[in-house]
């Protein structure tokens, strides 16, 4: 009896189909088979820091093995032979690091006609990689429209408005130094305006923003800000101290 060419192919072909699905089954059993090791995250505060990790691990590791993060617990697991669980905790252990704490002193001089005439320090505490905000002034009211009730009674709404010095920092580590991603925003109230004769107040507002690298203990000026209708300008300095 004569067996087509194509009856011997179609045989071969599910040969090799059910050694594959032989190998794929026996490989899932064994890697189901390996132990499961969970790594927790002492150092990392954010989704997308531990969502990196993982990504990491995951790119490292073997394709079989398993690895899923639970963000309530700040945990890895990991599921491989030994050498791979060792792998895992090598590279956590690298990349979970301590976060350093910084001191930020910003210095604002205020110099009138070339002379100093007034000096405000400003500090605070950083973690790296996260923003730190700090706010010294006042909330203003400002009108911004009205309306009559039922009896007849006009009632006026307004919203506030943040006078003073505002300033936001983040500060990263880098192979070159400490980055410093800064702005320091001024607002003052002027002169009051008429507007379809409703006296308006003016906000005066000067903003620095920018990047610089620091080192520690050295104090580096990040500018001068003049002062609009006067002779007055504020100089503003900044240094870096390590707390831990």
């Amino acid at each position: 009896m004569r067996v087509s060419t194509l009856t011997i192919a179609a045989l071969a072909l599910s040969l090799i189909g059910a050694t594959l699905r032989a190998q794929t089954e026996d490989a899932a059993a064994k890697a189901n088979s390996y132990p499961t090791q969970v790594f927790y995250l002492n150092n990392t505060s954010s989704v997308s820091e531990a969502t990196d990790i993982l990504t990491a691990i995951r790119n490292m590791l073997a394709p079989q093995d398993k690895v899923f993060l639970v963000q309530a617990q700040s945990a890895i697991f990991v599921q491989g032979p030994p050498d791979q669980l060792v792998l895992a905790k090598k590279l956590i252990d690298d990349l979970d690091r301590a976060k350093r704490t910084y001191r930020l002193t910003y210095t604002i001089t205020e110099i009138d006609d070339g002379k100093r005439v007034g000096t405000q320090h400003f500090s605070m505490v950083l973690v790296s990689g996260q923003r730190t905000t700090m706010k010294q002034g006042s909330k203003i009211p400002v009108a911004t429209g009205s309306y009559e009730t039922g009896t007849a009674t006009s009632q006026t709404q307004f919203t506030y408005l943040d006078i003073g010095l505002n300033f936001d920092a983040t500060l990263d580590e880098s192979a070159n130094g400490v980055r410093l991603r800064s702005k320091a925003e001024q607002s003052s109230l002027g002169a009051d305006k008429s507007i379809a004769g409703v006296q308006e107040p003016v906000i005066r507002q000067t903003v620095l923003e920018g990047t610089a690298v620091l080192t520690p203990g050295k104090p580096l000026i990040l500018g001068s800000l003049d002062i609009p209708d006067s002779t007055r300008r504020l100089d503003i300095e900044v240094v870096m101290d390590v707390v831990k």
